[in-house]
């Protein structure tokens, strides 16, 4: 191996690697639609420079065809006249017309073919077209959800790389012992109070409230509720004919 491909095997090999690491595939992506999408206005333009050329020569044809019968006439019209001569140069003019016309129309031929061929060729252009420009769009679309997916995951990674999930765990960890040991204390608190010497203490409350309120009522003259009440003697009517008391009651005589 020569020197000079040596060399340029090492320029590749040093050079290729640091492109293709700072080719971004997106942006490639989207310059391959924009570059195909380009490519429709040119096509358009040369076929139409061939579709141009078509009929510019089948107007030629057609002229020509015309100077053939003209001159076809008049060639008929001199041999009519006696005019040999004049016949004879409207026949080497005929002879001319008729190579031109056959020259013109075999380029035609050429022509419309290479008109067909670019509508084939663009027809085919453009379905190729079309499903690169899809797949391009596809593949920028799983770019797009690759990259949000790729969010999520530094994120989880960063609950743990962060300390987050950690921190989170032992903070939770604390506020419950915390709680914990509030109520412990709580509940402490409350099984060093003689709860039986209390209740016992209230009964007593209780129990001196009543007496208070009791020699409230001796004294005002209320009855208490612990004797018999009075009797309610209820307020005397005069008898009716036929009545006549006994004791306290009333009865009716027969």
């Amino acid at each position: 191996m020569s020197v000079w491909a040596r060399f340029r095997r090492w320029v590749r090999s040093v050079f290729g690697g640091a492109i293709s690491a700072m080719e971004d595939p997106r942006l490639i992506l989207e310059q391959n639609i924009r570059e195909l999408n380009d490519q429709v206005p040119k096509m358009n333009e040369n076929i139409a420079t061939v579709k141009a050329n078509v009929m510019l020569l089948q107007k030629e044809a057609r002229r020509y065809e015309h100077e053939i019968r003209d001159l076809t006439s008049k060639v008929k019209a001199g041999i009519q006249a006696g005019r040999d001569d004049i016949a004879e140069r409207y026949a080497l003019q005929l002879e001319e017309r008729k190579e031109s016309v056959a020259r013109t129309k075999e380029q035609l031929e050429y022509a419309s073919s290479a008109y067909d061929k670019a509508i084939q060729i663009k027809k085919a252009f453009m379905r190729e077209k079309e499903k690169k420009i899809s797949e391009a769009k596809e593949a920028l679309r799983a770019h797009e959800r690759a990259k949000w997916q790729a969010r999520v995951a530094d994120t989880l990674e960063q609950f743990e790389v962060a300390g987050v999930d950690q921190t989170h765990d032992e903070m939770i960890q604390r506020v419950n012992e915390e709680t914990a040991k509030n109520e412990a204390r709580m509940e402490l608190a409350l099984d060093s109070i003689d709860s039986e010497a209390m209740a016992i203490e209230e009964d007593a409350q209780s129990i001196r409230a009543k007496e208070l309120v009791k020699q409230f009522k001796l004294e005002m003259g209320v009855d208490t509720g612990e004797s018999a009440g009075p009797e309610i003697e209820l307020p005397e009517r005069e008898l009716e004919p036929g009545e006549k008391t006994v004791g306290r009651q009333r009865t009716q005589t027969d």
